[in-house]
């Protein structure tokens, strides 16, 4: 126990013998106890009182937290545990009465009214003299901040910056005009970010705070481009479900805005816990665990409750980052770390009949555009190929349910990589067909991800920093783009509501424009585009479509349980066709016969032989 714990421990100890001993002093009216109640005086049995109250102050969780940060609902626990504390004391002197002298029956109303006082009295001077307005000021003012939110977040944040002696808020913004001029922790709501540019001007801060959220990405843009404007840089609180996770540290949280905080996406909200039951106590198998999808799927499977973590991953330092940031830094230590490559037949059937995965999460796959077009052998080997042992080895040993993580590049495919994850969403589908196979087969179809490995924004982010140029490649180009927390979160909740074969699409919002990203980014790192740092135009690369698209003609999208969740209904490919070509696919991809695989392929994808009826309803 650190020496803040034992420091409040000791004050409550004092303030439970000095209740206990004043509720005598005032029920009797005179300084010394009546001699028949004498052993209440003794010490031996305050220390009793002490230790009793002292152990249900520990067990309603007094100490987990530090005075300073004590809030409305700490003192509503403190005033549970106070009147537990009492009930339980005087239970102990009724049925154990001290020298066979009961407790007067007003002394345990004196006493729980003396300490809750002493109690909420002392936790309440400690944050203020904490957050008194000096406090903060003793030493040094530091940088002045403006902080644009006056919400639970906005108080958060302006309590931890008055006890920092880096930083001095010198003022509030917030859209609710009835807090205009009103005063947080001494700090004036100086008015709403229509008044900020003006704001700025007669009062300069050294930082924009923006401390709101769940705040859009037009709004976080807004007050961007207006402090921009008036050369002020601007950080941000992320998303609120970082600030649940504990309490607040401004040096990993507060961060510059990114250009994902201001595309304009809302975020998706889900509510993992009652989505996720069928991960609770469950095996969970996920291959590509150390890419951006397969990481993030990890990372929050752990938090649901699985039994067991079984990481496949090819790439040493990917499986070795996950696996360490798994165990050491979330304390999720049932993890079993595998070096394998998925497409491998004979480690996937060891694997799985040594841990019996009830949950299969399929991530792994290349998925480079133009690296796969000059490489198609070995995008059929690891993405289709791959696909289907996996399937077929969930299939043998019993998995409950197996979810594909596919791409809105399966649509329409002209290039290698899309056509390749086309024919593993055919294999999901197919397998779900089948009558004699228990396990529930979903594939999930979903457009780009922010900050993925390879995506455009960490190549434009380097690019800016070396001065320029940013290259892209089209001035009409369009893409979908989602986080990568969201679209995982809505990938678990896609294999909670699969049905047999189906395949999801979710929502990705509107389409944005290649360039205006580029373009945001740039001035997001303090610099204008096009004078700072040159855009150029460098044309598409091989395989690369203008706009991607998420539904194809012969589909129609049908609503699931969840708005941002729709269902692809088709007519369902031909599974003894489909079994022809993959076993052709597999002897040429053995021989290495690079153009009949591209062929092949090819013509697969153009003329799928499909059955007449659209696929059956989920299945729950």
């Amino acid at each position: 126990m650190n020496r803040h714990r034992v420091w409040q421990l000791a004050a409550d100890a004092l303030l439970i013998a000095a209740a206990f001993f004043l509720a005598f002093k005032l029920r009797f009216d005179e300084l010394v106890v009546p001699r028949n109640y004498d052993a209440y005086d003794d010490p031996s049995t305050i220390a009793i009182v002490v230790a009793i109250k002292l152990g249900v102050f520990v067990a309603f969780g007094f100490y987990n937290r530090w005075w300073r940060y004590v809030s409305t609902r700490d003192m509503w626990g403190a005033a549970r545990g106070v009147v537990a504390a009492s009930l339980l004391t005087y239970l102990f002197f009724y049925f154990v009465p001290i020298d066979e002298q009961r407790v007067p029956r007003a002394i345990p109303f004196i006493d729980t009214l003396l300490l809750l006082g002493f109690v909420a009295t002392s936790r309440m001077l400690a944050r203020t003299v904490f957050e008194r307005p000096g406090a903060a000021s003793l030493v040094a003012r530091g940088r002045e901040v403006i902080v644009v939110g006056a919400g639970d977040a906005g108080q958060l944040v302006l309590r931890e910056l008055l006890k920092s002696r880096a930083t001095t808020p010198i003022g509030l913004v917030d859209d609710d005009p009835r807090k205009r001029n009103m005063r947080l922790h001494g700090v004036r709501v100086l008015g709403t970010t229509d008044d900020l540019p003006h704001i700025l001007r007669d009062n300069p801060p050294d930082e924009v705070l923006i401390a709101i959220p769940s705040a859009s990405g037009e709004t976080r843009q807004k007050i961007v481009d207006i402090a921009r404007k008036a050369g002020v840089p601007v950080k941000t609180l992320p998303g609120l479900y970082e600030l649940i996770e504990g309490d607040l540290d401004l040096a990993t949280q507060i961060r510059p805005v990114q250009v994902e905080d201001v595309l304009g996406r809302e975020p998706v909200e889900v509510d993992l816990g009652s989505i996720a039951t069928y991960l609770a106590d469950e095996t969970v198998l996920v291959t590509g665990a150390g890419g951006s999808i397969g990481a993030e799927l990890c990372r929050q499977i752990a938090r649901l409750g699985a039994a067991r973590l079984v990481l496949v991953e090819n790439s040493e330092r990917a499986l070795f980052e996950i696996g360490r940031e798994l165990v050491d830094e979330r304390g999720f230590a049932a993890t079993a770390e595998v070096i394998a490559d998925a497409g491998n037949r004979v480690k996937m059937r060891q694997l799985f009949e040594r841990y019996r995965p009830g949950v299969v999460f399929h991530a792994a796959a290349y998925k480079h555009v133009a690296l796969l077009e000059a490489n198609p052998v070995e995008s059929v080997r690891n993405n289709v190929l791959a696909t289907k042992v996996m399937a077929d080895v969930s299939v043998e040993f019993g998995a409950k349910r197996f979810v594909l993580i596919s791409t809105d590049k399966a649509l329409n495919p002209s290039a290698v990589y899309g056509q390749c994850k086309a024919i593993c969403e055919w294999i999901v589908e197919a397998y779900g067909q089948r009558e004699d196979v228990a396990t529930r087969f979903v594939a999930v179809r979903f457009g780009n991800v922010l900050g993925s490995s390879g995506s455009v924004i960490p190549i434009f982010r380097r690019q800016i920093e070396r001065g320029g140029p940013v290259t892209v490649t089209h001035p009409e180009m369009t893409r979908f783009f989602m986080t990568i927390p969201e679209a995982v979160s809505l990938v678990i909740q896609s294999g909670a509501i699969g049905g047999r074969g189906q395949i999801y699409v979710l929502d990705m919002g509107e389409p944005v424009k290649i360039v205006d990203l580029a373009r945001n980014m740039v001035r997001l790192s303090g610099k204008e585009p096009d004078r700072d740092v040159a855009i150029e135009f460098i044309g598409a690369k091989p395989g690369e479509k203008l706009h991607e698209e998420l539904w194809t003609e012969d589909e129609r999208p049908t609503p699931t349980a969840h708005p941002k969740i729709l269902r692809a209904t088709r007519p369902s490919v031909d599974a003894a066709w489909l079994e022809e070509e993959l076993e052709e696919l597999a002897r040429l991809v053995d021989e290495g016969d690079t153009l009949s695989v591209v062929a092949r392929l090819a013509a697969a994808v153009r003329a799928p032989r499909r059955t007449a009826a659209a696929q059956q309803e989920p299945v729950s």
